[in-house]
């Protein structure tokens, strides 16, 4: 029964594959008939998923168990020595990644149905939802690395579809088109490195490759310099998937899709992509100083800089968006210190928290639609929440557990995955563990504040000077519904005294009512199933019994993790960041609880530090001038050298053309006795010419 499984594993990414691929035909061939099935269509797709579910906690557990691993490979293409197969791997980390994706996805699934119950185009998001799967699990069992870049492209499409869902919205469509152009920037990198090491070792095997250039490095054949440069090339890849400085500025604007997808991207797909491809090269990487140094660094800083912007965002969602920016720092620092297994540890928690409070934002902007209207802007913005609590219970439970996790309290998992990392930077380089330490710190403080911001208090939702004043920041004077996130039917703005017959018994009016209202079962209950490994999951990695580590073993010789567990090391080391989140912690509390410090006081005594934060330090700006509208500039250059130039060229020649059959035309004459006169003229001239000469 075992090895059945793991012959047919191929069919975990096909599934999801299959059910988008038949969706996707409905669509196209029998549009009214397929979106008048919706929920039909959503039971197929989800139904699916959940086989590819079941079949990757069997081959987890198969693995717990001491299968070993198991590559099915087929020859896909050959050209002289050339040879290039596919396949698939099921090892310790494709099989955890699998488990991790299908089902932090099917959550996702199920919540999208209360979420974007009277979106038109419902049926058309499950579909890509599915592609979207398929291609996270096709990527990670590829067993090498022309495979992963298959798989990693159709993520990137995938993105771009899902990020422009709503693309009749320009903020949506523009920010689709930035996260394509960005990736590609990085996947162009990733397809030179990809290319540099075949061309040094000959393979494109995560294994062969990192042997052969070791061996290439050792002997002279190869300059380490180079190799470096092949793998940071590669790295580039990671850097634009996983959101690092500096290709980080697409994924906050990624939230103008639909919150379900944003908690997909976010937590175990498109960003966990950049995080597994440097665990799939470790091999590569672990044998180059350099590149190991450059990845550590960029992680230290895209964690540092995204806390720093999340301190002072007020769009819920664009706040947890800095919020992945700076968790998944952690996650490519701790692989650059050589952590793998604790880097995959934060990788895991944090796939199940963050997904849980991307889903609690999208049930807030639900519920603040039916108070604040449709504008997306509004539902969104913390300044109009507040005193949620006692009116959403169960999300503000799960945000409150995920805000634990994510801020490192014990026993909540992310203080086992984050304390592990810092533990072990400190080891590696004490100037990264102050980085991380500090970010900690930041990382409670903002967490808190949304929480505080959101869910107690007063609710301010009705505050009618509240709302001009931000309607009068963005220069409008009213607000204009516009088809955006939540899942109310647009023509509910027509008459806003009707109740629906589909409104899934929320027993409210959407558009009129004076308090928000929590959302129904089908978003509600992946929240709470959320819940529970948010709070439990981290017990795994335990440091003095870690049974994750025991299972996701690091390639080749890593930093030595809990050989000897010093319990004095660990009370120190958990002790202090544990102490710098409660510092954070008790700041928000005093802010944004009990209005003891007045914000908006220190805004204005460092203005230039407020709007640093504010401006996301100004990266948008800059690259905005530069690159945008440097291009545009070259492009009117180019525009002008094309029609000057090249143009006129040709527009000469034509002139030259016309001229002189105009003037040949007058000599054509059909005369023999003028023919003869020409001839005669031309050889008379030539005789004096050669005469002279």
């Amino acid at each position: 029964m075992s090895e059945t499984l793991y012959e047919y594993a191929w069919l975990i990414p096909v599934l999801p594959l299959v059910g988008a691929m038949l969706v996707g035909l409905g669509l196209i061939s029998f549009n009214q008939g397929t979106n008048r099935l919706r929920q039909v269509n959503a039971v197929f797709i989800i139904t699916l998923l959940g086989a590819s579910m079941v079949m990757s906690f069997a081959l987890l557990w198969s693995q717990i168990n001491g299968h070993g691993d198991y590559t099915r490979m087929i020859e896909w293409a050959a050209a002289g020595n050339f040879h290039l197969n596919m396949g698939y791997t099921i090892d310790h980390l494709s099989a955890l990644m699998s488990v991790i994706v299908t089902t932090v996805a099917l959550l996702v699934m199920v919540y999208t149905d209360g979420y974007m119950a009277h979106d038109p185009g419902y049926v058309r998001f499950y579909a890509y939802l599915s592609i979207f799967s398929a291609s996270m699990l096709g990527l990670v069992i590829s067993p090498n690395l022309v495979q992963v870049y298959i798989f990693w492209e159709l993520v990137g499409m995938c993105s771009y579809l899902l990020i422009g869902f709503w693309f009749d919205r320009k903020a949506a469509a523009d920010a689709c088109q930035k996260a394509f152009v960005t990736n590609r920037v990085g996947d162009f990198g990733l397809l030179l490195g990809m290319l540099g090491l075949y061309w040094a070792t000959g393979s494109f095997d995560f294994h062969i490759m990192g042997e052969r250039l070791e061996e290439l490095v050792s002997v002279g054949t190869i300059a380490p310099a180079l190799a470096a440069i092949f793998a940071v090339l590669v790295f580039l890849g990671p850097v634009a998937k996983s959101a690092q400085f500096p290709l980080h500025v697409w994924l906050p604007d990624a939230m103008e899709g639909p919150t379900p997808i944003s908690a997909l991207i976010h937590a175990a797909t498109m960003v966990a992509a950049g995080v597994f491809l440097v665990a799939r090269m470790y091999p590569v990487f672990e044998e180059i100083p350099l590149a190991m140094t450059t990845i550590a660094w960029t992680g230290a800083m895209t964690s540092f800089l995204g806390a720093t912007i999340a301190l002072t965002q007020n769009d819920i969602k664009k706040g947890l968006a800095y919020s992945t920016i700076s968790q998944l720092g952690y996650m490519v620092m701790a692989m650059g210190i050589g952590a793998y297994t604790a880097g995959l540890f934060h990788l895991m928690t944090h796939a199940y928290f963050k997904a849980m409070l991307f889903l609690c934002s999208g049930s807030v902007i639900h519920g603040m639609e039916g108070v604040v209207g449709h504008d997306p802007v509004l539902a969104q913005d913390m300044r109009l929440m507040g005193g949620l609590r006692k009116y959403m219970p169960l999300t503000s439970l799960a945000f409150l557990i995920g805000t634990l996790a994510i801020c490192g309290i014990p026993p909540f998992a992310g203080f086992w995955s984050k304390d592990e990392i810092l533990g072990l930077a400190f080891t590696a380089n004490p100037a990264l563990w102050v980085v991380g330490w500090l970010t900690a710190g930041l990382t409670a403080f903002y967490m808190f504040r949304m929480y505080f911001m959101t869910f107690e208090g007063e609710f301010r939702g009705n505050d009618q000077t509240i709302k001009d004043q931000l309607l009068a920041s963005m220069g409008v004077s009213s607000p204009l519904p516009q088809f955006g996130p939540g899942a109310m039917d647009v023509k509910e703005l027509d008459h806003p005294t009707h109740d629906h017959d589909h409104d899934h018994g929320h027993g409210h009016g959407h558009g009129h009512s004076h308090s928000p209202h929590e959302s129904p079962l089908t978003m509600t209950l992946p929240l709470l199933i959320l819940a529970v490994p948010s709070t439990l999951i981290g017990l795994l990695g335990k440091p003095w019994d870690n049974t994750f580590e025991g299972f996701i073993f690091a390639p080749g010789e890593v930093v030595e993790a809990v050989a000897h567990f010093d319990w004095t090391e660990f009370l120190i080391m958990a002790g202090s960041s544990v102490g710098i989140a409660l510092i954070g912690i008790t700041v928000a509390s005093l802010m944004y609880l009990q209005h003891k410090i007045d914000p908006a006081a220190i805004a204005k005594k460092y203005p230039a530090l407020y709007q640093f934060s504010l401006n996301k330090w100004y990266f948008d700006d800059v690259y905005h001038r530069v690159f945008v509208m440097g291009c545009r500039r070259l492009a009117r250059q180019i525009m002008e050298v094309d029609y000057r130039v090249i143009d006129g060229a040709v527009n000469l020649t034509g002139l030259a053309t016309i001229v002189s059959g105009e003037g040949l035309k007058y000599l054509e004459n059909g005369r023999a006795q003028f023919y003869a006169l020409i001839v005669f003229g031309a050889v008379l001239g030539f005789v004096i010419v050669f005469s002279v000469v």
